[in-house]
């Protein structure tokens, strides 16, 4: 499994939400350690610098994030909310966000992972609550359990990202038509 960080998912929560992959297979943690949280906060571009995390924020973001991935489930399939992880959701969200500097070079974030999950959070909240939840869409490919926002054309994709699963995924299903036709011109 690829260790690379992916955002294909066109929202930063929902981002955070697939970092841990294949949940209804092989389930795959992508926050292994504190440097590979860290890693994902640089990485989204949600701040700049970030405090070194510790193995008690890993638990913490591991925490949020099924709370949200819940939470994103019930809301793209229409169901209540479960209330113990909106209180999870909420919780983070009530905590201090990372706050962004005006600097002689640009803007400049410098945050603790927990300001940083704070703004994942806020922005989870704007995200379920706002107009884009009828975009929310589950990737087609059947290992993958990435949500994403569909803002193609005629709301037809079917893929969290080309290069992670609808490629893939469109060349084994070339392999089985030609191995369908090259078995079918031997009978």
């Amino acid at each position: 499994m690829n260790l690379n960080h992916v955002f294909v998912c066109g929202h930063p929560a929902l981002d955070f939400a697939a970092t841990l992959r294949a949940r209804r297979s092989k389930r795959f943690e992508m926050f292994v350690t504190p440097d590979r949280l860290n890693a994902w906060y640089l990485e989204s571009g949600l701040v700049d610098a970030i405090a070194p995390a510790d193995e008690d924020d890993v638990r913490t973001a591991v925490r949020v994030r099924e709370a949200l991935y819940h939470l994103i489930t019930d809301r793209r399939l229409g169901e209540e909310f479960d209330r113990e992880a909106l209180a999870v959701l909420n919780a983070a969200a009530r905590e201090l966000p990372a706050t962004p500097q005006l600097t002689p070079a640009g803007r400049h974030t410098e945050a603790t992972p927990a300001q940083a999950l704070a703004t994942v959070a806020r922005q989870a909240v704007e995200l379920l609550s706002g107009p884009d939840v009828p975009l929310l869409k589950e990737c087609d490919n059947p290992e993958c359990t990435r949500v994403y926002i569909d803002r193609s054309r005629g709301m037809r994709r079917h893929w969290c990202g080309m290069e992670s699963c609808g490629n893939k995924y469109k060349a084994a299903a070339y392999r089985a038509r030609k191995k369908t036709v090259a078995a079918g011109a031997t009978d």
